[in-house]
């Protein structure tokens, strides 16, 4: 008989039965990658920007242009939220609005060179972060962080988020 396998999940060590894995990976992924992502976010480099606008503002540069509505989409916004997300982000210079090109009624939303700049830093700052945090951690987990990376992205890609 195999002997069983031991995963922490959080402080506590599991122990998982052949053919387990498979029904808890889902839950221990997710829950890895929203504490992950939660505490990153809470890194604001000193702006006046909300995590919802910087997530936002993220988007937007990823983009180019991008119109409000497909914003509002990706970011799980409702239009009231979104419109005054809007107004801040215009106001503190982040962002643009300006008319679509290709359909002169429409709206796109661009980001400002300071807005590029606020993303920019955020990025560069957090990645400072987790790169320090992995040299933290014992060489084998660092190791399996970092093997783990091609699939994470195979994963995200297959779940067709940006």
């Amino acid at each position: 008989m195999p002997e069983p396998q031991f995963q922490s999940v959080g402080h506590s060590p599991v122990t998982l039965s052949p053919g387990e894995p498979e029904s808890v990976s889902g839950p221990r992924l997710r829950a890895a990658v929203l504490r992950l992502s939660r505490r990153l976010r809470t890194i604001e480099v000193g702006s006046s920007l909300t995590p919802a606008e910087f997530s936002a503002l993220a988007t937007i540069v990823r983009a180019g242009q991008i119109r409000p509505s497909v914003l509002a989409q990706a970011e799980g916004l409702n239009p009231t939220m979104l419109s005054r997300m809007l107004a801040r982000m215009t106001s503190t210079g982040v962002v643009t609005r300006g008319v679509d090109p290709r359909d002169r009624r429409a709206v796109v939303l661009r980001p400002t060179p300071e807005g590029r700049r606020r993303h920019q830093e955020l990025r560069d700052v957090r990645a400072r972060l987790l790169e320090a945090a992995l040299e933290q951690l014992p060489a084998a987990s660092r190791q399996a962080v970092l093997e783990a990376l091609p699939g994470l992205e195979a994963l995200a890609d297959l779940l067709g988020q940006p």
